[in-house]
């Protein structure tokens, strides 16, 4: 790379970065990049970076392979209903040991190796995150009757107080929080990352939503990647199956996201180097950012 390459990329960004100082930046991690060596400094880096320009990033990481293992080593069995782990009391103690400890705390390990000052939390501190049982609707299909289906302590988002975000970020840290919410009788639950993130995301009035993930973002029905997309566009590519799987409720964070104050989101391709980078700060982006019909 030329010396003026380099040059054509810094005022490439700078618009963006004065677009975003000051600005809350909500990352969800994971997927690959929380695996690989590479790609965990590069996300350190990238994290550290925002913050020494001015943004205020937040970050919600999650840790399926990490809690698989460990569970593994236990003996213990995971089963999923619908995509979700099944979470009884004995795998909540783990993916509550998992996320908030050894995954939580080698995320800020790692960020403030790269001279960030990184705070690690999970939902329950601070009564950060108030969540309420999931229970599962399963339509009717065939003979088969429709069904409610018990996943165990896994949650959703009843309330955030973002009270404890303010507070660190204001004071110049960079909060790293696992996606473990308490409920109003003070039990735990195991929460998705990704709708936590959207959660988080709504109650800081964020600038931006980003989900990290395994792919490039949203394709077309020729594999071609969608580099924009409103409500209409999305729900329509879920209707004709373009959409399917697990990025439909990636999908449906993002729109939430948008419904309640934040400005865009982006789901990017979280195994290219220094992804958020390429995607914030360049003219085209490396992968879909999604907003309101409006525009």
């Amino acid at each position: 790379m030329t010396d003026r390459t380099v040059a054509d990329i810094l005022i490439e960004s700078l618009p963006y970065i004065r677009q975003f100082s000051g600005k809350t930046i909500v990352v969800k991690y994971g997927g690959h990049a929380m695996v690989d060596e590479k790609l965990k400094d590069d996300f350190a880096s990238d994290i550290t970076l925002l913050k020494c320009i001015g943004l205020n990033p937040v970050v919600v990481h999650g840790g399926g392979p990490q809690i698989n293992k460990v569970l593994d080593a236990m003996g213990i069995t995971s089963s999923f209903v619908r995509g979700m782990r099944y979470t009884d009391d004995e795998t909540m103690d783990v993916v509550e040991m998992v996320l908030g400890g050894k995954v939580n705390k080698e995320i800020v390990a790692r960020i403030n190796s790269k001279g960030g000052n990184t705070v690690g939390l999970t939902g329950k501190d601070g009564g950060l995150i108030t969540a309420e049982k999931m229970t599962i609707y399963q339509e009717a299909e065939g003979d088969n009757p429709p069904e409610i289906i018990d996943p165990g302590m896994v949650g959703t988002v009843s309330r955030v107080n973002p009270h404890i975000i303010h507070t660190l970020t204001d004071q110049g840290f960079i909060p790293v929080i696992a996606p473990v919410g308490i409920g109003e009788k003070g039990e735990t639950y195991n929460i998705n990352a990704d709708l936590v993130a959207a959660k988080i995301a709504s109650a800081l009035n964020a600038e931006r939503l980003i989900l990290l993930t395994d792919v490039d973002g949203l394709l077309d029905e020729a594999g071609k990647l969608v580099s924009s997309a409103n409500a209409a566009t999305i729900h329509g590519m879920i209707k004709n199956g373009n959409i399917k799987g697990g990025m439909i409720p990636k999908m449906e964070c993002a729109l939430e996201s948008l419904d309640h104050g934040v400005q865009k989101s982006h789901i990017i391709n979280g195994t290219r180097s220094h992804a958020l980078l390429l995607e914030l700060f360049t003219d085209s982006g490396i992968g879909t950012q999604v907003f309101r019909d409006n525009g």
